[in-house]
C-alpha cells in the first residue's frame, strides 16, 4: 500500500511494514483511498485530525446565515402609535436579517371583513418597502391573514455598511 507521510512523502510498503511505522512514530495509519492500486494510507494523529475536522464543522456553521422567521402580530383597530411601533420592531428584526412575517389576527365577527386585513397588511409593507420585499402575498390561515417580508439585501448590506463605517471613526 502507498502510505503518505505527514510531511507528504510517499512510499510504498505492505501493510504489517505500514502498521510498525505508524506504531513507531506514534501516529495512526488511516486508508483515504481503498479503491486505489495500491490503497492510499496516512500516516496522522487521528485524534488531532477529528477535533480539527469538528472545530471547522463549527465555524462553518457559525458563519453559515440563518433562515429565521420572526412574526409581527397586528390587530384590526390597532391605533396609529400602536402600528408605528409595530412596524419599527419589524424594521429592526428585517435589518437583523430575519425575515418576518405579518400577521393580522381577527377576533369575533372582524373575520368577515378580510378586506379590512388586506388593506392593513398592504399598509405594512408599504411602510416597509425601503428594506424588506414582499415573498408572500396575503394568506389566510385559520383566523388569521398573513404576508412574509423579506429583507432586501442591499438595505441589509447599506445599513451593514454604514454601521461599519461610523464605528471606524472612533479614535
Amino acid at each position: 500500500m502507498r502510505i503518505i507521510e505527514e510531511d507528504g512523502t510517499a512510499i510504498v510498503l505492505d501493510l504489517q511494514a505500514a502498521l510498525e511505522m505508524a506504531d513507531e512514530q506514534g501516529l495512526d495509519l488511516v486508508e483515504v483511498a481503498p479503491n486505489q492500486s495500491p490503497p492510499v494510507c496516512k500516516l496522522l494523529d487521528y485524534g488531532r485530525f477529528k477535533f480539527v475536522q469538528s472545530k471547522r464543522a463549527r465555524e462553518a456553521k457559525r458563519s453559515q446565515a440563518k433562515n429565521e422567521l420572526r412574526e409581527v402580530r397586528l390587530s384590526m383597530k390597532i391605533g396609529e402609535h400602536d402600528f408605528v411601533s409595530k412596524i419599527r420592531r419589524a424594521r429592526e428584526l428585517l435589518r437583523g436579517g430575519a425575515k418576518v412575517k405579518v400577521t393580522v389576527r381577527f377576533r369575533g365577527r372582524e373575520i368577515a371583513h378580510p378586506d379590512l386585513a388586506v388593506k392593513l397588511l398592504r399598509r405594512a409593507a408599504e411602510a416597509l418597502a425601503d428594506g424588506a420585499k414582499l415573498e408572500r402575498a396575503p394568506m389566510m390561515e385559520a383566523r388569521s391573514l398573513s404576508i412574509i417580508l423579506a429583507p432586501d439585501q442591499t438595505a441589509v448590506a447599506a445599513s451593514a455598511g454604514a454601521g461599519a463605517a461610523s464605528g471606524s471613526t472612533e479614535s
